[in-house]
């Protein structure tokens, strides 16, 4: 039996915004993983746009119909391009290299029970290469520039005792990028807003905070907020 891994991922800071193993693949799964993760992070229409492969629930009519009713730009993988979605795959390899990654789950419980301690971990304790080492919650959240302020202290302080281990001169926090793009055509020129992203502009973060500090685990089946659990 194979199982599915459906992932929303924000583009921008590595952090997976909800999530769903099952046994099925199809856009009926697909929607309802990406309308609950809009209604609970409180997404305003035209405000992301979502980035995915070509896959079958990706495209399926329901699904894009979906999207435009919450008001959600798509941009989509060119085909047969593998390195059109390379943070999805990314964090994919990522599970998959895990030390404790079974390899082969007993079935659909233990796969959720396994991501559902991976995917906390991946979001608050993973110090991303390509973040800086900081963590995607970190950047998600909007913690960057308290956590940068505290690591220059430390650095100064170092530095100050013993600049000799220093033979750069004094060390600076680097911070994670500004800009994120996919592919961009050419890094000089505009780009299109589908494969451009910055904080605050057309990733998956909102305008605040959003109100819950952990990815959403979403079980299929599962009622979304707000609507009627008779």
């Amino acid at each position: 039996m194979f199982l599915n891994l459906y992932l929303v991922l924000d583009l921008y800071s590595r952090y997976p915004v909800a999530w769903m193993v099952a046994e099925r693949e199809n856009s009926a799964l697909a929607k309802q993983l990406f309308a609950e993760a809009i209604t609970r992070y409180d997404i305003a229409p035209g405000t992301i746009t979502v980035h995915s492969d070509r896959g079958a629930p990706m495209t399926a009519t329901g699904f894009i119909d979906l999207l435009a009713e919450l008001g959600v730009d798509r941009s989509l993988s060119r085909p047969r391009v593998s390195n059109d979605n390379p943070f999805s795959e990314s964090c994919f390899k990522t599970v998959k290299y895990q030390p404790d990654y079974p390899g082969r789950f007993r079935g659909v419980a233990h796969a959720r029970q396994w991501f559902a301690e991976f995917f906390p971990w991946y979001a608050d304790e993973h110090r991303h290469s390509g973040l800086a080492l900081f963590t995607p919650a970190d950047v998600f959240f909007r913690r960057v520039e308290a956590i940068a302020n505290t690591r220059q202290r430390a650095m100064d302080t170092a530095f100050d005792t013993h600049p000799e281990r220093f033979v750069k001169g004094r060390p600076q926090v680097r911070r994670p990028p500004a800009v994120v793009a996919i592919n961009p055509i050419d890094p000089t020129g505009p780009m299109p807003l589908t494969e451009l992203l910055q904080a605050g502009d057309a990733d998956f973060m909102a305008s605040t905070p959003p109100p819950i500090t952990r990815s959403t685990p979403v079980l299929p089946g599962a009622p979304l907020p707000g609507t009627d659990q008779t």
